[in-house]
């Protein structure tokens, strides 16, 4: 599905990003692995680079190092050290920052990526990752008698990103500058035993998410399969918002 397209992976050493790394090897894509600290060495397949998302110019100067690039994924989830607070007791500068840091980075990622494009004029597919509590209000009940909750900023930022997508599609009006959103349901990842059974009750019955069960759809978004797909918002989560 990927055969000779190289796709950038931001966030690449995370949960999902590496993930979907593994997924566009698989699929025969090459791969630049792109994220704050590169320590990994660089294989025919997969090219490491260091890149903190947040840094207009440190973004500006990995796309203009790859001029041949076919597709980008951002899985990068910058934060401070008060996400996650309760919505009542966070501050209006933490919101703030937060919000500057994942929605922020998502518009310097879709300004330089649209530049790139233009620039060079070939094909390019960017798929940014949203999440269902960008589509609809989160149901605070499966949290009840965990310390966990569904943090404000989390909210603001991926229905945000849904409508960014949406806004660069349009605005550069070409069928050749592709921006997918995929909205997830939860992705696994330790959570307390009592929010696992919480949540599946909500689904159709397979609950939580592993990060390798979205990336078919991200190399979908990605393919030549997905041609003409373009400023809409996929999502994956097993019935949640149904």
């Amino acid at each position: 599905m990927l055969s000779g397209k190289t796709i950038l992976v931001l966030g690449a050493q995370g949960l999902i990003g590496q993930a979907v790394v593994q997924h566009i090897n698989e699929k025969k894509g090459r791969v630049i692995a792109a994220d704050v600290t590169s320590d990994k060495a660089a294989s025919n397949d997969v090219i490491t680079e260091a890149c903190d998302i947040t840094s207009e110019a440190e973004v500006e100067h990995l796309l203009n190092q790859y001029p041949d690039i076919d597709g980008i994924v951002n899985c990068a989830y910058p934060r401070n050290s008060q996400y996650g607070t309760d919505a009542l007791e966070v501050s209006s500068s933490s919101f703030n920052e937060n919000v500057a840091l994942q929605l922020g980075s998502c518009f310097n990622l879709l300004k330089y990526a649209a530049k790139h494009f233009k620039s060079q004029q070939k094909p390019l597919s960017v798929v940014l990752l949203s999440s269902v509590y960008g589509v609809k209000a989160p149901d605070f009940s499966i949290y009840e008698g965990t310390s966990m909750t569904m943090p404000v900023e989390y909210a603001a930022v991926k229905s945000g990103l849904i409508h960014l997508a949406k806004y660069f599609a349009k605005y550069i009006n070409d069928s050749n500058f592709r921006v997918n959103c995929l909205s997830p349901g939860g992705i696994e990842n330790g959570q307390p035993e009592a929010f696992l059974k919480a949540y599946k009750s909500k689904t159709l019955g397979h609950g939580m998410l592993s990060a390798k069960d979205i990336c078919g759809s991200i190399a979908f978004l990605l393919s030549d399969e997905a041609n003409y797909i373009n400023g809409t918002n996929l999502t994956i989560d097993d019935g949640l918002t149904l």
